[in-house]
């Protein structure tokens, strides 16, 4: 069973447009999250998927494995399925792993392989952190995740889900947009068109629940940090300082 990661990477960000080769402490971000996700015991090989060659001329010089996929994709998702559909063939299971988080951890996505693994009957899985008070919990830029009892999730929301009446903890997690795919089920997934509270919330891990698939949620020692905008540079060098993982 081949594992492959595959990192999306487009050029025109809305926010932040050419985010993947934006320097943080001197090297391109979308290096820094390849060299993290090379890291991994669990993955055959790690792809950047992009649809720009400036970010894939950027990857070959740095030693990554390249394809140039459709401008028409609409998220990440669809761009991993096309890396599916026409590079990967022989791949089974696929990992789409955020372009714009370079302090990505390893151990992680080697959890959410053997998460798909271990639980035969599950087409997707994801990760989640507990959530950080009820600031977090309020903003709409942090979505949240409940799960049952088994670790699937129930529902992905904006909003602070469950409503914590009698002033309780809030009872979700924050989510974090790392997945895990079964081939047939990325395939399926990226054909079938936005559902009702997929486009309602804005989140399209929706559509699997809506679909009435299940989404394991792998649970995280630690959270995440992304680039949203360039502000958010001088953020991860700290922390890379911190860590002792500049350079």
């Amino acid at each position: 069973m081949k594992t492959i990661g595959v990192i999306p990477a487009r050029y025109a960000s809305s926010r932040f447009p050419g985010k993947p080769l934006a320097l943080i402490d001197g090297k391109p971000l979308i290096e820094r999250v390849w060299s993290r996700a090379s890291l991994c015991r669990q993955l055959d090989e790690v792809i950047i998927a992009t649809d720009d060659r400036r970010i894939r001329q950027t990857a070959e010089a740095f030693g990554a494995h390249s394809v140039m996929t459709s401008a028409a994709c609409a998220s990440g998702t669809d761009r991993i399925a096309e890396v599916a559909r026409k590079y990967a063939k022989d791949a089974s299971v696929f990992i789409n792993i955020q372009g714009d988080e370079p302090l990505i951890s390893p151990a992680l996505i080697d959890r959410l392989v053997l998460a798909l693994n271990n639980n035969p009957s599950i087409p997707c899985v994801t990760a989640a952190y507990p959530i950080n008070g009820t600031k977090d919990a309020a903003n709409p830029d942090i979505v949240k995740v409940v799960t049952d009892e088994n670790g699937c999730a129930m529902y992905f929301s904006r909003s602070p889900v469950p409503y914590a009446r009698a002033k309780r903890k809030p009872g979700c997690l924050k989510h974090l947009g790392i997945y895990g795919y079964r081939r047939q089920f990325l395939l399926n997934f990226a054909r079938w068109k936005p559902t009702r509270l997929e486009q309602v919330e804005m989140l399209e891990q929706l559509r699997i629940l809506e679909k009435g698939y299940k989404i394991k949620v792998v649970a995280s020692p630690q959270d995440s940090f992304g680039v949203d905008v360039p502000g958010d540079i001088e953020k991860i060098e700290t922390i890379l300082r911190k860590r002792g993982q500049h350079g």
